[in-house]
């Protein structure tokens, strides 16, 4: 595969990333050779003043690496705050935020509650970023600057949440473990050095990683007859263990999740044999997670029915799966657009595009899935009510 040309980060960025590069290196020779991916990728998104995380890359928007569905179109947030709206008559006016990005989905939610009458509503981000929090706090003072006393930042768990929970491609960006069939054997792949040069290095998994590779292949295939030679994919433990420790904290209340990913059957598809790894650089994607550390994004996947089976065990009850557009859609993203006058022609043709950004199979429509859990709530979700695939999980 011929590589990616990327566009020159700026002198101080680059000497950022060899500091980070250096680190990760020097913890590759003391671990004797080699570090799993997951060691690999949590540092190179969240080392403290490194990590692309929690270190000064700008990240989101058109200036950034990417662009998420809050900054497509205001009319994302406000679908969300209908759905927020409909939980709220059965759970405590609250918001906690995961994951709050740019801060502009929190602005778009705020001042549509607000308009929708919700009063005494308050709004919790958990970010343990310093630069993100100073963003959030930006966007959310231009866009919603009446209610900007009514945002709280944390930078830990709340020992118990009643509201509603939120986490917008959040998943996506925590740190997994990848492996490799070769012939019938199970092989962890992590990185280890060539010289000095970074690269995949795989070895024996250990008993436990090999026995639950089996375990979701076998699910995903049936019997081990007939699985494919050669294969890489992930396994994402830690998104499993923040969707479990998120349902153990919710007292009442709703956990809704947008993300780019899969159920099982689909995610370990024997077709899809070079995993979901994507890395995200100024608008340009491409699979190199070796290239400039600390300044690009790091993503895979989520394999969506181990997220439902993560919620099942915290004791959460299943309250929708479905694809982005069927949640937009539900929750009245076109009679939104409607009301744009369409001979404004300035106004209406740039959110009747992002609409469509939003919705095409292409896009976002499909490739991001909604899901959504609860406790203590009625199984009847506006945003859920036509389209739910939850018999795919």
């Amino acid at each position: 595969m011929r590589p990616v040309d990327l566009p020159e980060p700026s002198t101080p960025a680059r000497e950022a990333s060899e500091r980070l590069r250096a680190l990760i290196v020097d913890r590759i020779v003391r671990a004797g050779g080699w570090l799993g991916f997951d060691a690999y990728m949590g540092a190179a998104l969240y080392e403290p003043g490194l990590g692309y995380y929690s270190g000064g890359a700008h990240k989101f928007g058109a200036d950034g690496d990417f662009v998420t569905a809050p900054e497509i179109s205001p009319l994302f947030g406000e679908c969300l705050a209908q759905q927020c709206l409909e939980w709220f008559e059965q759970a405590p006016a609250r918001i906690v935020e995961f994951g709050a990005g740019s801060g502009v989905l929190a602005a778009q939610l705020l001042g549509e509650l607000d308009r929708l009458g919700v009063e005494g509503l308050e709004y919790w981000i958990v970010e343990l970023s310093g630069e993100l929090r100073e963003r959030q706090r930006g966007s959310i003072g231009t866009l919603a600057p009446a209610l900007a006393a009514r945002v709280r930042w944390l930078d830990r768990w709340p020992d118990s949440i009643a509201g509603v929970v939120i986490g917008n491609e959040l998943l996506d960006a925590m740190p997994a473990r990848m492996f490799r069939l070769d012939r019938g054997r199970v092989l962890e792949r992590g990185v280890g050095l060539d010289d000095d040069r970074l690269v995949f290095a795989d070895r024996d998994a250990d008993a436990g990683f090999r026995d639950e590779v089996r375990a979701l292949l076998a699910q995903a295939w049936g019997e081990e007859r007939g699985w494919p030679d050669a294969y890489v994919s992930e396994v994402g433990a830690q998104a499993s263990a923040w969707v479990r420790e998120a349902g153990l904290r919710l007292e009442r209340g709703a956990l809704l999740l947008l993300d780019y990913g899969f159920p099982r059957a689909e995610f370990y598809h024997p077709q899809r044999s070079g995993g979901t790894l994507m890395c995200h650089y100024r608008h340009f994607s491409h699979g190199d997670p070796f290239r400039l550390p600390g300044l690009q994004d790091i993503t895979v996947h989520v394999d969506f029915s181990a997220v439902a089976q993560a919620a099942q065990a915290a004791g959460l009850d299943g309250l929708g799966y479905t694809s982005q557009a069927s949640l937009l859609l539900n929750l009245g993203l076109l009679d939104r657009l409607a009301r744009v006058p369409a001979d404004e022609v300035a106004r209406y043709v740039p959110q009747a595009q992002a609409v469509k950004r939003l919705l095409s199979e292409a896009e976002m429509g499909e490739l991001v899935k909604a899901i959504a859990f609860g406790r203590g709530l009625d199984d009847d979700a506006l945003g859920f009510r036509r389209g739910d695939r939850r018999a795919a999980l």
